[in-house]
């Protein structure tokens, strides 16, 4: 009777062995900017990592779920986002890169993916007020034009705005809309698919400039940003984004995220570079 006992206690721990081993999964750190609709940014009507939504929080599960990792969001400002890729306390960024020259030398990047026209159009937003006051460069000449840091927005306006044009470059969208509603500066420098959510919940106050960036096909599309070596992980990350390109979720995502950026629930959170929410 004691064999039996002990047969059935030493099974029973073996179950319950496994049972702890299979539920426990690696942790895929992705760190994000959720103030970037509709690539990313916060439901109000949820809480914790099941809060943050949009095209690259869509895109962060597939990978995890492919790559049979549990996904940890952890939100920051943009230029966090770099920082911590570069010092390796995440294991990638997804959170509406462009490629550039500079995050090329310094980082791994992936290949592209394709979030609607967020990144093929660049545009200028202004208040309504100034509706038609700036349909070409040279409108802006003396003017004041604000865009994010280490942004292809920021790079877009110092080489293609008047010398004269002031750029000033802001933390967050967030708090750079609110600013441009009180006059701060004349124009804001954003992704289309960031204006169109801007005005979409603003209507009466804000319209695109007649004006629109010309952008090199090279900046037309998204990268993730990894960790300079980390050539096997952007290997696999490769691998699924060309998967998910040819099972054309890249579209489905997309409408998801806007649909989601025009719910009263939809906001774009600012965190500052300790990650605690700004203001």
């Amino acid at each position: 009777m004691k064999k039996i006992v002990s047969l059935i206690l030493a099974l029973c721990m073996m179950l319950a062995f496994a049972g702890c081993g299979a539920s426990e999964k690696e942790v895929l750190k992705v760190a994000l900017s959720p103030d970037f609709a509709p690539m990313e940014f916060v439901d109000t009507s949820k809480s914790g990592q099941d809060s943050y939504v949009g095209f690259d929080v869509s895109l962060a599960k597939y990978i995890a779920e492919e790559l049979g990792m549990e996904l940890e969001i952890l939100p920051m400002s943009f230029d966090a986002c770099q920082v911590a890729v570069q010092t390796g306390s995440v294991d990638m960024s997804i959170s509406g890169f462009s490629w550039t020259e500079e995050r090329a030398a310094n980082y791994n990047l992936s290949d592209y993916y394709y979030a609607g026209e967020n990144e093929t159009e660049q545009v200028i937003i202004t208040l309504a007020a100034n509706d038609g006051a700036f349909p070409e460069a040279a409108s802006f000449s003396g003017k004041k034009v604000a865009a994010q840091n280490a942004s292809l927005q920021l790079e877009l306006c110092k080489s293609q705005l008047p010398e004269d044009c002031e750029i000033v470059e802001v933390g967050d969208l967030t708090t750079a809309f609110l600013q441009l509603q009180n006059g701060d500066f004349d124009a804001l420098a954003v992704a289309k698919g960031q204006a169109d959510v801007f005005i979409a919940n603003n209507p009466d106050s804000v319209v695109i400039c007649g004006f629109e960036f010309e952008v090199d096909a090279a900046y037309e599309a998204n990268v993730i940003m990894l960790p300079k070596g980390a050539d096997e992980l952007t290997a696999k990350v490769n691998e699924l984004l060309a998967k998910a390109y040819e099972a054309g979720y890249y579209g489905e995502w997309y409408a998801e995220a806007l649909e989601l950026a025009g719910a009263e629930t939809a906001a774009d959170v600012t965190y500052d570079d300790e990650g605690n929410i700004a203001g």
